[in-house]
């Protein structure tokens, strides 16, 4: 499983630790991932993703899994986030009509 957030696409970074006498080695800052279970209301079902604590306060504050999927960039969005997203939008459409 890679170490990238299924909805910001945030990923491993390298770098360099420095000493203090200025030797550097190389070093992996990873991102701070969690597995949570999110409630997709238009789909009435939970969804379980892999995404980092930044991404899960960004869903809390847009209103949830569907109105975070709807403003989302699809560039960004993992393989299953997108399928989601799709699924979530063709309900929404559906709605209205019925």
């Amino acid at each position: 499983m890679s170490r990238t957030c299924e909805l910001t696409a945030k990923a491993v970074m390298s770098g360099n630790n420095v000493s203090h006498a200025n030797n550097k080695t190389k070093r992996r800052f990873l991102p701070n991932l969690v597995n949570v279970t999110l409630i997709s209301e238009a789909l009435n079902q939970n969804v379980r993703l892999r995404i980092s604590a930044n991404a899960l306060r960004s869903v809390e504050h847009r209103g949830g899994l569907d109105a975070f999927l709807a403003k989302a960039d699809v560039k960004e969005l993992s393989q299953r986030a997108r399928l989601l997203k799709k699924q979530i939008a063709k309900k929404l459409a559906d709605q209205p009509a019925a």
